[in-house]
């Protein structure tokens, strides 16, 4: 009999994802007793926010990436499956699995994170390269240090290093102030600081300033530390077309560049429209105050492919402390669908936002009053903070010495193996 025909697997509770939002579900799920089937495409779980610290060899894919076994195996009421998800049925509650394996539960928890989302523009899905998986960064990586590498050739600078980032939230600041440090730091050390000089970082976003969703003394801070780093900075003009010598603007100008970054906005995935769940925003699934979707009785969307909102009604971002924190309160709710109890809506704790623009400069506003901080306290809060939310205390401890290499010396301590044909 083959699998398809045989009969669904059956747990308590399926989770669909293993990022912070499907992780938090299951452990404290399985803490209660709870049997859970946790499915994700990857044998890992990923933390997001260091990805551009992968791609410009600060820290290595260690350090962001910890096994999902690993992570369950003290809990013996997770089962993990390393499997693509091809089919949702919100109904049912079943999810069908690449060799059609369908698993069935009472409760349906979904939590696959998100996509680029490109808008339509052209060029943007062929010649840029997306930052939001592993993958994505270790590629990215391998093609910068391939056209450095093609760039210091023996006969002279074939072709130099023009990197465009499009998109002005924290991941396109982040990785063009990584970026444009590497150019003062380890590049120059590496190579030499005439052929630093021959580096162009340029950041591009449709809006008037950079980190939008901040304060403006915060956005003013990052723009001018960039514009000191050397990133171009190109503000108030749609992209229109993505090659793979450029970019092309509202305006007509043309912005060179060898090496396209889009970091310029995200969707859900393809399988929330497939699934026949109401869409909103981004894609993604509007949900109630308690997580679930509204006329599909126990089934919970989190993360980045939900629209979660606060007390008062308005959206929350599409934060890892957000996934974070509504995994752990859909745990609590899906304990008392299972005991019968009353659900309770969700409320966010919000600690704040920060953004990490180079070597002792970085932005934080703290708590829902947002207290604003800028320069050497706000780096070392951003430094503290995303060392407390790795999943393991290895990777806190990897993280941590990789850091103190990188921002002490000029040297980097990881290295990125392959060429970007090998990804």
């Amino acid at each position: 009999m083959s699998r398809i025909d045989a009969a669904p697997i059956t747990q308590d509770v399926i989770v669909v994802g293993g990022g912070f939002a499907g992780v938090a579900t299951a452990q404290r799920l399985a803490r209660k007793g709870v049997r859970v089937l946790l499915i994700d495409k990857n044998n890992y779980h990923q933390f997001q926010p260091l990805l551009y610290q992968v791609a410009t060899a600060q820290i290595g894919t260690s350090e962001v990436a910890r096994p999902l076994r690993a992570i369950f195996r003290r809990h013996r009421h997770v089962r993990v499956v390393i499997d693509t998800v091809t089919a949702i049925d919100p109904v049912a509650k079943t999810v069908t699995l690449a060799d059609g394996t369908v698993c069935r539960a009472a409760v349906l928890v979904l939590a696959m994170g998100s996509e680029a989302n490109f808008f339509g523009i052209e060029g943007a899905r062929d010649h840029s390269y997306p930052l939001y998986s592993l993958r994505d960064a270790v590629r990215l990586g391998a093609r910068m240090v391939a056209d450095l590498d093609d760039a210091d050739s023996p006969t002279g600078m074939k072709r130099s290093l023009d990197l465009i980032v499009i998109g002005g939230g924290p991941t396109g600041v982040e990785l063009a102030g990584a970026v444009a440090e590497n150019v003062h730091t380890a590049i120059a050390a590496a190579y030499s600081a005439d052929f630093a000089r021959n580096i162009g970082v340029r950041l591009l976003d449709m809006g008037t300033s950079v980190l939008r969703p901040f304060s403006e003394k915060s956005q003013s801070y990052a723009h001018r530390q960039l514009h000191e780093m050397g990133v171009e900075l190109h503000l108030g003009v749609q992209v229109t077309q993505v090659r793979p010598d450029g970019v092309t603007l509202g305006d007509g100008t043309d912005v060179p560049g060898n090496v396209v970054v889009w970091a310029g906005g995200l969707k859900a995935p393809q399988l929330i429209a497939d699934s026949g769940l109401p869409q909103g925003k981004g894609g993604r699934v509007d949900v109630d105050p308690d997580l679930t979707v509204p006329g599909f009785e126990g089934v919970y969307v989190l993360g980045d492919c939900a629209n979660i909102t606060d007390r008062k009604g308005r959206p929350l971002p599409q934060l890892g402390s957000v996934a974070l924190q509504s995994g752990k309160w859909a745990a609590r709710n899906i304990l008392a669908d299972l005991a019968g109890r009353p659900r309770t809506p969700f409320r966010y704790l919000d600690k704040g936002i920060m953004a990490m623009i180079g070597r002792g400069a970085a932005v934080a506003e703290i708590g829902p009053r947002r207290l604003q901080v800028q320069g050497p306290l706000a780096f070392v809060s951003w430094l503290g903070v995303h060392a407390a939310l790795l999943s393991g205390v290895w990777q806190r401890l990897g993280a941590t010495v990789s850091w103190a290499v990188s921002y002490l010396t000029p040297a980097r301590p990881q290295v990125i193996l392959g060429h970007v044909d090998d990804f």
